[in-house]
């Protein structure tokens, strides 16, 4: 059977190709079996369902996470020069009390492995990939679910000798690696501590252990660890404790349901390394995406050339000058002028809850907004993006058939240790653009993108 189908130039922007991949089984076998991967594990139930992988070419797949693996280092040099020590960079973002714990003692080690996990988010707009935001936390979403995705799309594409015809990591395979490389490079059994809590809201105690049983059937030795639990990472025989591993939840979440985060300090301070370390909140703050869309002195040509081509223009929000298409502008009546060219975003959160799209509101909702984040001090507005669009097949509840659409994806390009684990999306099955969070209350739809 002919796997491939060439949809010509109907297939929407270039960047995505002209060739996707064919189901290959009926609707009711795909709708069940990628419901039953993501079954118990908190994932919000979805009506309109991908019927195939997405498919880009190699060379879009090989861009994404090339410029994936620059901008993070950029961005990591943005956020630690910010401050010669936390302190400073806490005064520099001004970040909020609640953020000042779970710091490793040893500066080196904290900082060195931030960006151990990170997510940009990015859209494929007219003149190709623009990284939106990125997201630096070991609580990353996509992860499992791209590993279930995958594991559905290789159930079904392969042949009899398990090949397929597309290309893509699994994401917890590259994990494991990064552990085995933390475990070497600072003298340690990689025994992993998974850390999390199926008391926040929206996940599952399954939902942590599919990583844990995947490195336990993949040679190393995992558990997962409620807080209350951590004691038994650390005090225990030497060879029996789990030195490195998953930080998988964020404080805010734990906060919102009162869980205590002293264990998981506890843990730091008897040597747990739980990646990404606390250092990883300066680099996902959005602020320091406007500091090095602004530009940095020891940025070279190369850098300004790859920012300027890859990231929208970004500016930290206050009333100041700046540079806007090779011309100074006072930044606020800029601002306030052209809503419908800008996104405000405050400089930390998730889910795009903290987002305002200029378009969506008028004019009197955007000069409120933007008077609140002047007043905060901690947002960024950045240009808008229009999102292209490509042609896929879904299946939706109460249909028998796949039939095409025209979505505009959401790309999460999931990067392990520097290295490429997996390519997460999510979308509006109706075409629509906008905020596109799973989690996020809207009825958006996920898959991975493979390359062909």
């Amino acid at each position: 059977m002919d796997t491939h189908e060439d949809l010509g130039t109907g297939s929407g922007h270039p960047w995505f190709g002209r060739h996707r991949l064919r189901p290959a089984a009926p609707a009711d076998t795909i709708r069940r079996m990628l419901r039953h991967e993501l079954r118990d594990t908190g994932w919000p139930y979805q009506r309109v369902l991908p019927a195939a992988p997405m498919a880009i070419p190699r060379a879009s797949y090989a861009e994404i996470f090339r410029v994936s693996v620059a901008l993070i280092e950029l961005l990591r040099r943005t956020a630690l020069e910010s401050g010669p020590t936390t302190a400073d960079r806490l005064s520099a973002y001004d970040m909020p009390a609640t953020e000042d714990r779970l710091w490793m003692g040893d500066p080196f080690i904290e900082e060195r492995y931030a960006d151990s996990v990170v997510r940009p988010d990015l859209v494929i707009g007219p003149d190709g990939p623009r990284f939106l935001e990125f997201n630096v936390s070991g609580a990353l979403g996509g992860v499992v679910e791209t590993q279930s995705r995958l594991a559905v799309w290789r159930g079904l594409h392969a042949d009899e000798d398990g090949r397929t015809p597309f290309r893509s990591p699994d994401p917890f395979d590259v994990r494991a690696d990064m552990f085995r490389s933390l475990g070497a490079e600072l003298g340690l059994a990689p025994r992993v501590a998974v850390v999390g809590s199926a008391r926040v809201i929206g996940v599952e105690r399954r939902y942590f252990e599919m990583e844990a049983d995947h490195y336990n059937s993949h040679g190393l030795t995992a558990r997962f660890f409620e807080p209350e639990e951590l004691p038994e990472a650390w005090d225990c025989a030497p060879h029996l404790r789990h030195q490195v591993g998953l930080r998988n939840f964020t404080i805010p979440d734990w906060l919102e349901v009162g869980i205590d985060t002293t264990p998981v300090q506890d843990a730091l301070d008897h040597g747990c390394l739980l990646v990404g370390t606390q250092t990883s909140t300066f680099m996902h703050s959005k602020l320091t995406m406007g500091l090095l869309s602004e530009g940095r002195p020891w940025m070279t040509a190369a850098d300004r050339g790859l920012v300027e081509r890859y990231l929208p223009w970004t500016r930290i929000l206050s009333e100041r000058k700046t540079d806007r298409e090779g011309q100074q502008v006072d930044l606020l009546p800029f601002v306030l002028g052209n809503r419908e060219l800008l996104v405000l975003k405050a400089g930390l959160g998730e889910s795009g809850k903290q987002v305002v799209i200029g378009r969506e509101v008028d004019q009197a909702g955007w000069e409120s907004a933007v008077g609140a984040a002047v007043a905060g001090g901690t947002s960024v507005v950045q240009a808008f993006v229009e999102p292209q669009t490509c042609r896929v097949s879904l299946i939706a509840d109460g249909c028998d058939e796949p039939y095409d659409a025209d979505v505009a994806p959401v790309l999460g390009p999931l990067v392990f240790g520097g290295r490429p684990a997996g390519l997460f999306c999510r979308f509006f099955g109706d075409g629509s653009a906008g905020i596109v969070s799973v989690r996020g209350g809207t009825s958006s739809s996920d898959n991975v993108m493979v390359a062909i």
